[in-house]
C-alpha cells in the first residue's frame, strides 16, 4: 500500500490550489466522473481539508495528501504516485 507525491505534484497543488504548510489532501473514491484509475468502474477524486481517520498517507512540502480508512482499500492492488506531467497532475497507478 503505497502513495506516493512528488515534490513537483506538492508545488503544484500549493501553487494552483493556494495551498499553506499544514494543509490536507484527501483523495477518495467515486463511481463517476472524475480522475481515472486503475479499477474498472471507479474514479478518483480529491478535496482540501482533514475528514475522516487518514489510512495512508505521505506528507511532502509541509502538505498532507491522504486516503481516509474507508478509502484505504484502494491502496491494497496498486500503488499511486501522483506527478507532474506539460504543468498537469498525473496520477500514475502500478500493480503490486
Amino acid at each position: 500500500m503505497t502513495l506516493e507525491v512528488s515534490k513537483e505534484a506538492a508545488e503544484w497543488y500549493k501553487r494552483e490550489m493556494d495551498l499553506e504548510p499544514g494543509a490536507y489532501v484527501q483523495y477518495y473514491i467515486q463511481i463517476y466522473g472524475g480522475i481515472p484509475t486503475a479499477h474498472p468502474n471507479y474514479s478518483l477524486g480529491m478535496s482540501v481539508g482533514n475528514q475522516g481517520n487518514i489510512g495512508e498517507k505521505a506528507e511532502v512540502e509541509g502538505i498532507t495528501f491522504y486516503f481516509n480508512e474507508d478509502n484505504s482499500w484502494f491502496l491494497k492492488e496498486f500503488d499511486m504516485k501522483v506527478i507532474v506531467e506539460n504543468d498537469e497532475l498525473e496520477f500514475v497507478f502500478q500493480e503490486k
